[in-house]
């Protein structure tokens, strides 16, 4: 099987989290022998409400942030132009949903033609919930309870696919990431409705879900996607596509081949399917 990350490329030259310069980064995966891989780098807020406290104590505000976000998408292209002999490299981004974040997302497209968008979530109630346990909590608190959260988390990935439609998905269900009883509560009726809803409109809406091992790496015993949900994309003939989803080198093909004969065990296609862009 060919080694590929739909959401990988994540650098410490322009995300606060991350390590390495996104040169270095690319070069890992050459080495790594990737016969294709996203930079997937984060989308600028738009607004200085949603910045980490990373970003903060770096000294960014929001047009700062948007001005890196521009530097990121010019130094990508020109690596894809600088190793195009050598590698395919697709230029991306990777979205928010907290408040205003799919519309500026879609002008953000309108604007820099990636190549393709990973369509993320990393707030609920307009709180992180993949940062920290405490902030996880919260969230769950405004939304009466752990089983809101779920509900809350979902209604809002719905919402951002509806209005940005990206071409990949990322990491579908991160909001198990502090609940070690997400497997039960994934069958619980009125969220598995909810999953079953909007892996209704990534099927009808041609996308591909990213098969994020990185949660491997973070302890989990599974990527997201979780098998339960797995077998349904499997079932409704949804592309499943691996991604590391790396911020540095050492991170770059991290599990990725377990991911991959994960995913062939399951039963998918693994021709992996490129993303292309939609039509503006």
């Amino acid at each position: 099987m060919m080694r590929v990350s739909v959401h990988g490329g994540h650098s410490g030259e322009f995300c606060c989290h991350a390590k390495d310069t996104l040169e270095a980064v690319v070069r890992a995966y050459i080495d790594r022998n990737f016969a294709w891989f996203g930079l997937t780098e984060h989308m600028p807020p738009p607004d200085n409400r949603f910045r980490y406290p990373d970003e903060i104590a770096a000294g960014f505000d929001a047009v700062k942030l948007y001005d890196r976000f521009a530097r990121y998408m010019a130094a990508a292209r020109h690596l894809q132009q600088k190793y195009a002999g050598t590698a395919r490299i697709l230029v991306a981004f990777e979205t928010e949903a907290y408040t205003g974040a799919p519309a500026f997302a879609a002008a953000l497209r309108r604007t820099f033609r990636p190549d393709y968008v990973v369509g993320s979530v990393h707030h609920v109630n307009d709180i992180p919930i993949d940062a920290t346990a405490d902030q996880y909590r919260q969230s769950a608190a405004i939304s009466g309870g752990i089983d809101g959260l779920y509900r809350d988390y979902f209604d809002r990935q719905y919402e951002m696919l509806c209005v940005l439609k990206p071409e990949v998905v990322g990491h579908f269900d991160l909001i198990r990431i502090f609940d070690p009883a997400y497997r039960d509560r994934l069958e619980k009726p009125e969220i598995r409705d909810r999953i079953r809803r909007n892996l209704a409109l990534i099927r009808d809406e041609n996308m591909i879900l990213d098969y994020n091992v990185r949660a491997l790496a973070k302890g989990m015993t599974e990527p997201y996607v979780s098998a339960s949900i797995l077998g349904e994309a499997q079932r409704m003939g949804i592309p499943v596509v691996p991604g590391d989803d790396a911020h540095g080198v050492d991170d770059v093909g991290l599990n990725i081949d377990e991911g991959m004969a994960a995913l062939r065990a399951a039963g998918f296609d693994t021709a992996w399917r490129v993303p292309s862009p939609k039509a503006p």
